[in-house]
């Protein structure tokens, strides 16, 4: 092998490396992946998730300060319940 396919070879590495992180951005900047950040800094987020059967699931979801219960199936999804509020517990003395 001669130092020219070397270099060809590292040429079309830096190529595919440049394409997967292009896309990347691009999946980002669109919307089309998750962000990622701090657990819990969100204003929503899933608090519990019971498996009823192979095919669904209950997922209890908080928003702000209200949680709603789905049912979450292959093919559709049902709210069971909206606007439960947590309870706040206060500390005892």
């Amino acid at each position: 092998m001669d130092s020219i396919d070397y270099l060809r070879y590292l040429a079309a590495l830096v190529m595919v490396l440049g394409l997967v992180a292009g896309g990347a951005w691009a999946a980002r900047r669109f919307g089309l992946a998750p962000r990622m950040g701090i657990a819990g800094a969100g204003r929503i987020g899933v608090v519990a998730v019971q498996s009823l059967d192979a095919r669904r699931r209950l997922v209890l979801v908080r928003r702000d300060d209200r949680e709603h219960l789905l049912l979450v199936g292959p093919n559709s999804e049902l709210l069971i319940e909206s606007g439960i509020v947590r309870p706040t517990t206060e500390p005892r003395p």
